[in-house]
Order: C-alpha cells, then sequence, then structure tokens
C-alpha cells in the first residue's frame, strides 16, 4: 500500500476538454459574485480581473516559462482566448500577478469561470496590455518597474510629465509609489483624461495611509478653475466638484474612515448627474450636481498648485470615461487586494499522457534526509507485508487441519488414544499426514502420551480398567497447559514487527519532518536567502517522509488486528479442547 501511495502522489487527475494539446497543465478559475463571495449585485461588464498566484493556490512555477509568457486564459466554453498582460512573475519568490479582461460576469452567481494554461516551452508571448483593458479605459499605473517612471498600460499612453514620489518595488499589487507630503505625480492633459457630462469619469486607486491628513488630494483633475478632486481629511474621504471659477463647490464627505496602515480601493464616481465616493467598493457618501466638461491636468498626491499633499502610499491608479458602475467597482475592490473573494483559484489538471504528474515534482525535491526514511519505512513496509501473508496461510493451514481433527475427535468412544499412530490409528507424527499443522492434534499427542506413561503395567480386562488418580489428572492437565502455552507463543511468532511498525512508522516519519524543517531553516540562515524556494524542498521531505510514516503504521494496524484476533479464536479452540479432553479421559480413568 505505502508502494501504491507513492504511485498515486505521482498520477495525474484525468482532464476532459482540452483547448490545445501543445499545453500540459491547465488550472480552473472561479469567479464568485454571491452573497458568499464577493457580493456583486449586478453584472459587470469588461473588468480586468487581478489573478495573484502564489504557492498558496498554484506550485507549478517550475512547469510554467520563466517570464510567464505560456500562460493562456481561456473562456469557459474552453475554446476562447482571453486578453492578458502579466505585471509581475517571479519563479524564484513563486508570485505571480496577472491581468485578465473578462467580457462580463453574472449577477449574483459563482457559476463564472476561466481556465489558465501553462506548460508549453515553445509558446510565444501572447501578452496583449492594451488590449487588456476596454476603450473606457484612459488610463493604468502599475507604477512598475522600481526604476524609472509609470506606464500607462492602456493604449492611450498617457505618460506623467513629472514623477517626484518613491517607487516601492512590494507594494500591495507588485510596485507601488510612496508619497511623503510634498511629491506629486502630474500627468499632462489628454482628450482621453476629461470629465464629459454625458459620459462620466471615474478615476481610483488603491492607498494606505499612517496617520490622519488635512486636506490632501489623493487625485485633482483641474482646468481653469474647474475641479473634480477626492482627497482624505483625517480619515475620512471626501470628494470636492468645482462647476466654474468662483462657484461654491460641491462637497461629498464619505461616511466611512481609511484605516490607517492598511491598504483601501478608494474611487470617485461622476456621471448621471451624482457624485459619489467608493471605499472598497461600496457607495460611502454621495450628491447631486450639474456636471460640466473637465479636462486639464491630472495631478496625484497634491493639487495642481502643488498644495494639499497626501503622505502615503499609493498603488494602481485607474482613470475610465465613461465612469464605471458601481457593481464594476465593487468587483475591482474585491478581486484587487490580497482578500480577494471575487476570485476562486481551483485545481490543476494535466493533459492526457502528459508528462510529469501534480506531486512528481515534489518528489524530486525530497532531500538525502527524506530519502532515508522513506527508505527505512519501505524496508520495514515490505517485512511487515512479508510476515502478514505468511501468518495468514499459516493460520488458514492451522484452521484447517483442527476442523479435520474435531470431525475425527468426536467420533472416539471411550479408547482416547484411537488417533495415535501407535494404536493403529489414521494419523501420522504431528506435522505430518492429514492433520497437517493443527494445533489440536498437537495437544491431543501430547495429552495421550502424558496419559500413557502413567497407565503403564496397568493390566486392563473386562473386570477392571485401568485408573488415573486426580493427582494424574491435574498433572496431565499441568502439562497439556504448558504445550498450549508454547503453541500459542508459536502462533504469534514475528508478530512484534508489526507492533513495531505500527509504532514506530509514525515516529520515523515525524523523525523526517524535524530533521526536513531543521535543515530547511539552517540553509536559510546560512546563506540569508528567505523565499519559497528554499523552503520548499525541506517542506516536501517532511510531508512524504510523514505520509511514509503513515502508509506502513495504517495497512500493519489493520493487519496487527486481523492476525490477532485469528490467533485468538485458535487459542480458544486450543483452551477449550484441553478441558474436554481432561474431562473425557477422567470419566474413562476414573
Amino acid at each position: 500500500m505505502l508502494l501504491l501511495s507513492l504511485v498515486g502522489l505521482g498520477a495525474a487527475p484525468e482532464s476532459l476538454a482540452w483547448w490545445n494539446d501543445d499545453w500540459s497543465f491547465r488550472k480552473e478559475i472561479t469567479f464568485d459574485l454571491s452573497p458568499a463571495g464577493a457580493d456583486v449585485a449586478g453584472s459587470p461588464a469588461e473588468v480586468p480581473v487581478l489573478i495573484r498566484l502564489s504557492l498558496g493556490n498554484f506550485e507549478y512555477f517550475a512547469d510554467a516559462k520563466p517570464d510567464g509568457s505560456d500562460f493562456r486564459f481561456i473562456a469557459a466554453d474552453d475554446k476562447t482566448p482571453l486578453k492578458h498582460h502579466v505585471e509581475k512573475f517571479d519563479p524564484q519568490s513563486q508570485m505571480a500577478l496577472v491581468w485578465v479582461r473578462l467580457p462580463r460576469l453574472t449577477a449574483g452567481a459563482a457559476t463564472d469561470k476561466v481556465f489558465l494554461y501553462y506548460g508549453n516551452p515553445e509558446a510565444t508571448d501572447a501578452a496583449d496590455p492594451a488590449g487588456s483593458y476596454d476603450t473606457g479605459q484612459a488610463l493604468v499605473y502599475h507604477f512598475g518597474p522600481a526604476a524609472g517612471q509609470p506606464q500607462d498600460a492602456t493604449g492611450y499612453k498617457s505618460e506623467p510629465s513629472a514623477l517626484a514620489g518613491e517607487i516601492t518595488p512590494a507594494s500591495l499589487i507588485g510596485a507601488g509609489v510612496k508619497l511623503g507630503g510634498a511629491q506629486a505625480i502630474s500627468i499632462p492633459a489628454t482628450g482621453a483624461i476629461r470629465l464629459l457630462p454625458d459620459k462620466g469619469l471615474s478615476i481610483s486607486a488603491w492607498v494606505r495611509i499612517e496617520a490622519p491628513q488635512s486636506q490632501a488630494l489623493v487625485f485633482q483633475l483641474s482646468d481653469q478653475g474647474k475641479e473634480l478632486a477626492l482627497g482624505v481629511d483625517g480619515t475620512k474621504p471626501f470628494l470636492r466638484f468645482v462647476a466654474a471659477s468662483g462657484v461654491a463647490p460641491v462637497p461629498v464627505t464619505a461616511a466611512a474612515d481609511l484605516v490607517p496602515g492598511q491598504w483601501h480601493h478608494l474611487a470617485l464616481r461622476a456621471a448621471e448627474g451624482r457624485l459619489a465616493v467608493f471605499l472598497d467598493g461600496v457607495d460611502v457618501g454621495n450628491a447631486p450636481a450639474s456636471l460640466v466638461e473637465i479636462g486639464g491636468v491630472l495631478t496625484v498626491g497634491a493639487s495642481v498648485a502643488q498644495s494639499n499633499y497626501f503622505a502615503g502610499d499609493l498603488d494602481e491608479l485607474q482613470v475610465s470615461s465613461p465612469a464605471r458602475g458601481s457593481d464594476w467597482l465593487r468587483a475591482a475592490a474585491r478581486s484587487q487586494g490580497v482578500v480577494a473573494p471575487l476570485v476562486v483559484y481551483g485545481g490543476d489538471a494535466q493533459k492526457e499522457g502528459g508528462g510529469e504528474g501534480y506531486f512528481a515534482t515534489t518528489m524530486r525535491n525530497v532531500t538525502v534526509d527524506g530519502w532515508v526514511v522513506i527508505g527505512i519505512c519501505a524496508l520495514l513496509f515490505l517485512f511487515s507485508v512479508a510476515i502478514m501473508i505468511a501468518k495468514v496461510f499459516h493460520l488458514n493451514r492451522v484452521v484447517k487441519g483442527n476442523l479435520q481433527f474435531m470431525a475425527e475427535f468426536e467420533k472416539l468412544g471411550v479408547d482416547l488414544a484411537a488417533l495415535e499412530p501407535s494404536q493403529g490409528g489414521t494419523a501420522a507424527a504431528p506435522g505430518d499426514g492429514r492433520f497437517g499443522s493443527s494445533t489440536l492434534y498437537r495437544l491431543y499427542h501430547h495429552g495421550v502420551g502424558e496419559a500413557e506413561k502413567r497407565l503403564v503395567g496397568q493390566a486392563a480386562g473386562a473386570d477392571r480398567v485401568r485408573t488415573l488418580s486426580p493427582q494424574s489428572i491435574e498433572a496431565i492437565r499441568a502439562s497439556m497447559d504448558a504445550s498450549l502455552t508454547r503453541l500459542t507463543q508459536r502462533l504469534g511468532e514475528q508478530m512484534v514487527w508489526l507492533t513495531i511498525s505500527i509504532s514506530g512508522g509514525p515516529f520515523l516519519g515525524l523523525l523526517g519532518t524535524v530533521v526536513g524543517v531543521m535543515i530547511t531553516f539552517a540553509a536559510i540562515a546560512a546563506s540569508g536567502d528567505v523565499n519559497v524556494n528554499a523552503i520548499a524542498p525541506g517542506i516536501a521531505a517532511a510531508l512524504v517522509a510523514t505520509v511514509a510514516g503513515l502508509g506502513v503504521a495504517i495497512p500493519c494496524l489493520f493487519g496487527y488486528n486481523y492476525l490477532n484476533t485469528r490467533i485468538k479464536e485458535i487459542n480458544a479452540d486450543m483452551r477449550v479442547f484441553v478441558d474436554e479432553f481432561v474431562a473425557r479421559l477422567a470419566e474413562t480413568h476414573s
């Protein structure tokens, strides 16, 4: 069973339809809009969803190309490719960030899904950053790489004219930007980034503050005295709209707070004569407004006049015209964070007839100490299986011989020695003949021999019977009990090895676990390289060693209990036979 378990680990599950035979693996990804998931009541369309892969949901970075260029996202029909692009792919840290454009999501359901195909070393890069967004997406900044200016991922290529912030490589979604309270990003006026009353405008970003702000602006669109701005006062988001120079602003104050030290999805929406502030996908404040066209400069982290600076971290800046709906913003907020209930990662499948199975990579990573433990467990398992098989055959022979002997014994009359060869019986010496391995015949043979020793010299005739004293009968019983004990010991020979396997297997697995973890952390301490690749081999060794230990103990436990029960049954039959034989002996020779 241990060998079968290890073979099962290397096997890949069956897969049915397959988009392209050139790809060896695929992963199912489901989108949950139900109340138990992202809780999106509408059906947003053209949503760029973030697929965040890590060791927790994707263990097969080694099966993909080093840059993820063999990734293909296929719709639920397993035929239609979806536009996507890779923001970050790091096989060393085993992390990937990929954006996929979904044509439409089903309101309140958890039925939508896509397939991620990978495992084609000959594949060309099919990433399409601009195609990952529809024409309404006016601006997207991922703020990566760490060096240089951020680049617009959309086809409009609205690049910043100034970037005073610090690019941080480890932000919420890949790289981000840190604004220190006197820094801002300035994006020149373009035809794409503008508020049109009939189309509306939405602007969103992930923000994190460390302390309350004072009228700080996260972003502002300003044009000749007209303004659309979203900021933070204290810990509350606020929105301000100015239709013309000298006109009183329309303020909107959110009813919720930003929690310092935590990331929040912050967005404004200006459309259909209404202004709204969204926090983590929820409308937390709105007001009516007569919208006017506003273009001009988009300033991130301050006003165009370089005041009202924002201090904090910012990631994933997005601008859309026409404005995105509330369901679209909710889906975005609940798919991009570290906790993303919209995206549910399913299992991985392998193409039929494909190469290495899911767990074969784990077996390849088992270290030497793990293989030592597995080898010891395998030897224990094989030795225990050999003992169990031999015991089953031996006990079967014993039971068969006992049944045959009892059938003959029950036919005996007053002459209890009739089955002995010396008395003309049909049985041979113990261990031979038709009674085979019968333990009852051995007890009978021993009992008859003890009785004959005590009856020698006594004449028997028609008028007298050879007799045995009560002391002689008790001596015969004691001698047969001693023989019974020796037979019981023989039946239980080598059963101790099964108990060793039962108790020792899990402890050997635990030893493999402890040694694997110890070596792993020792290697990390020596190299100073803390990443998943450094940890995975030791953990794999520990887990496989544990499986091997349990693979020995579990079948041995079942086998031991079965064999021990049968031995107890045979032992009970022997004790009953001793009592019956002594009783009949006393009746015959009293």
